[in-house]
């Protein structure tokens, strides 16, 4: 059963939760309700205690690395898209 909240928040805060939420297609209030789950699942004595999520230390690990595609000129754009047809 869903039990209405009244919080307050910083309003930047806010606008940038619910583009997250938007983005994600979640309504703020699912998102706010999965969020207070994670953080209520395991008992922490202070939010210092709260592990990062393990996507944040993938992506400290290690050296950073940009992948780019290599820029592809008009004629070998022509020959893929007439070899895409055969």
């Amino acid at each position: 059963m869903d039990t209405k909240v009244t919080l307050s928040f910083d309003e930047e805060v806010v606008r940038k939760a619910k583009k997250y939420a938007a983005d994600n297609n979640i309504s703020l209030s699912r998102l706010i309700e999965f969020l207070l789950t994670k953080v209520t699942t395991k008992e922490y004595a202070n939010l210092e205690e709260y592990p990062i999520s393990d996507w944040v230390y993938q992506v400290a690990e290690g050296e950073v690395e940009y992948k780019r595609a290599p820029k592809n000129n008009e004629k070998s754009l022509k020959h893929e898209f007439f070899e895409s047809k055969k």
